[in-house]
């Protein structure tokens, strides 16, 4: 059944209606060719979402009609922020996709020394744009319960000062060691912390850049002996974090 997403003031538990407007009312009048008495789910961007039927629908409008609502536990008990170095050509559109499945709370393109991809303004605005339709789609199709936000480009430093405040800071890294020291890092995260995870672009990190993470509290882990490409780093990493927090 499809999902969407609404803001609490198109949510009219009284009435037991639900508002749809914006380009969601194209999507389903005439992407999906709903008709009124079919069923769809809406999700409040928070904990709760109502299984509704279509009632009217018109150019500006779809009226839904909540049939119940329910406060499923979809998402993680702790917010993964992933730290992506900007990864050369559409690389990135994957990487927002599979990161929303996998359940990450906010992703933070980051322009690291290496990168080869390098984005005035203008064209930042407009790839982040792109990249939160990509996330919305994304937790719409895994029944997320929010859209994880896409955040504005990043210079390193930036990024480190943005991921200060985080409770645990991983930085997975070719040379770092230890596969046991790995699983004991993971095995500490408690249920609430935030998480950061540090994930280089093609050429991976300088040593300065993971210097400067280690000096805010950042851990370097193993994510194998292999060297993983940087669109597969951030789901090993993500996968494992989720498989760990994942509660029953």
């Amino acid at each position: 059944m499809v999902r969407f997403f609404a803001e609490p003031y198109q949510i009219d538990e009284e009435a037991h209606l639900i508002h749809i407007t914006g380009t969601d009312v194209n999507h389903i009048k005439n992407v999906l060719r709903m008709k009124a008495g079919e069923e769809l789910w809406i999700s409040d961007g928070e904990n709760a979402e109502y299984h509704c039927t279509i009632e009217e629908l018109s150019d500006e409008e779809i009226l839904l009609h909540i049939l119940y609502k329910q406060e499923p536990d979809y998402e993680l008990p702790n917010k993964i922020y992933l730290f992506q170095g900007l990864p050369k050509s559409d690389k990135m559109e994957m990487i927002v996709q599979k990161a929303v499945e996998l359940g990450v709370y906010e992703i933070v393109p980051v322009e690291t020394k290496r990168c080869v991809v390098k984005l005035d303004d203008k064209k930042a605005d407009k790839k982040v744009q792109r990249w939160q339709q990509i996330a919305e789609s994304a937790a719409k199709q895994s029944k997320r319960m929010r859209v994880p936000e896409v955040h504005e480009v990043l210079t390193w430093k930036q990024a480190i000062r943005y991921a200060g405040d985080l409770d645990v800071l991983l930085v997975p890294y070719e040379l770092a060691k230890g596969i046991g020291e790995t699983r004991e890092i993971l095995k500490s995260i408690q249920p609430g912390q935030s998480i950061a995870v540090f994930i280089g672009p093609e050429g991976g990190f300088e040593e300065a850049e993971v210097q400067s993470a280690m000096e805010i509290g950042a851990k370097p882990i193993t994510l194998g002996r292999r060297i993983l490409r940087t669109e597969t780093a951030g789901m090993t990493a993500l996968s494992i974090l989720m498989f760990q927090l994942e509660q029953e």
